[in-house]
């Protein structure tokens, strides 16, 4: 770890030089031309706290036997908040045909199993960001999901609905999550899986860690150009199913994207959603719903 007083511009005397910048909604990245190293610059939502979130978690996962990057370097100053990672060899898994989804799903159930049994040596885990409990009062799980929201979303006339099909989340354990499981996150390096990205880490129910595997896939998939009627909703059935959670990340989703683009999914949308009990019916929903708000122009 670099002193307090370590500039950005030490920092790329040692593990520079880095290229061209890649922007994100919350993060810019920059390799380094020697392709050893990636400098992580956080922006948007709590960068600070998630930059201790993503250390905290990459040096337990390491401890815990998963393959994760190294922290070369992290701070926060001027510069804003950043962290130094060694790169990694593979490549992000493919999801373009129905056996590279169904490759991609094997390593997420085979990472998730890894993960999620934490809890068992854990029994005094409890909702909330990173993976280290913090002291303060108990929050649960429901009440840890809506508070990611925008305090805008509280008005909305959905609120109350979502919040009480939450409720049966309070009967779940609670696990160590990723918090952004997709196909970029995982590199595959022949037969070795390499997972990155732990900013979003959190402590919560399994379930929200499938949710978001089944989000992004449908989204990402859409946004390049895939009909609704051809996204592979029955292969996303291995993994366990939530129709509430995943009522909740869609609108996490568009609560992070503009504005107004909250308001483009009715109360009588999210209720059908939260009640459906059948994974495929409920997948193919979510296809159809995110259709149509990225041809109203909605950012991915």
């Amino acid at each position: 770890m670099p002193d307090v007083d370590t500039t950005m511009r030490e920092i790329e005397l040692k593990h520079g030089p880095f290229g061209q910048a890649i922007t994100k909604p919350f993060a810019r990245t920059r390799r380094a031309v020697d392709e050893r190293s990636l400098l992580k610059v956080y922006m948007g939502i709590d960068p600070e706290g998630r930059r201790k979130r993503e250390v905290e978690s990459v040096e337990r996962a390491a401890h815990l036997g998963l393959s994760v990057p190294e922290v070369l370097a992290t701070d926060t100053g001027e510069d804003g908040s950043w962290t130094v990672f060694g790169m990694l060899p593979g490549v992000p898994c493919g999801v373009r045909t129905g056996r590279a989804i169904e490759g991609y799903l094997g390593h997420v159930l085979n990472l998730t199993h890894r993960l999620h049994r934490l809890h068992r040596s854990s029994a005094s885990l409890v909702p909330g960001l990173g993976w280290e409990n913090r002291h303060g009062r108990l929050v649960p799980q429901h009440r840890f999901l809506l508070d990611q929201f925008s305090s805008r979303c509280r008005l909305r006339p959905w609120w109350e609905a979502l919040t009480e099909a939450l409720q049966p989340l309070e009967s779940h354990p609670v696990v160590h999550l990723h918090g952004d499981l997709k196909p970029e996150h995982l590199l595959v390096d022949d037969d070795r899986v390499h997972v990155v990205d732990w900013e979003a880490s959190a402590r919560g129910p399994a379930v929200v860690d499938y949710t978001d595997v089944v989000f992004h896939l449908v989204r990402d998939l859409l946004y390049e150009g895939v009909p609704p009627k051809d996204v592979p909703v029955g292969l996303m059935t291995r993994l366990p199913f939530s129709a509430p959670v995943l009522a909740w990340r869609l609108l996490l989703w568009l609560d992070r994207r503009r504005p107004e683009d909250i308001d483009l999914v009715t109360a009588r949308e999210v209720g059908r959603l939260t009640a459906e009990e059948q994974a495929p019916a409920a997948y193919a929903a979510l296809a159809r719903t995110v259709s149509l708000l990225r041809a109203v122009g909605v950012p991915r």
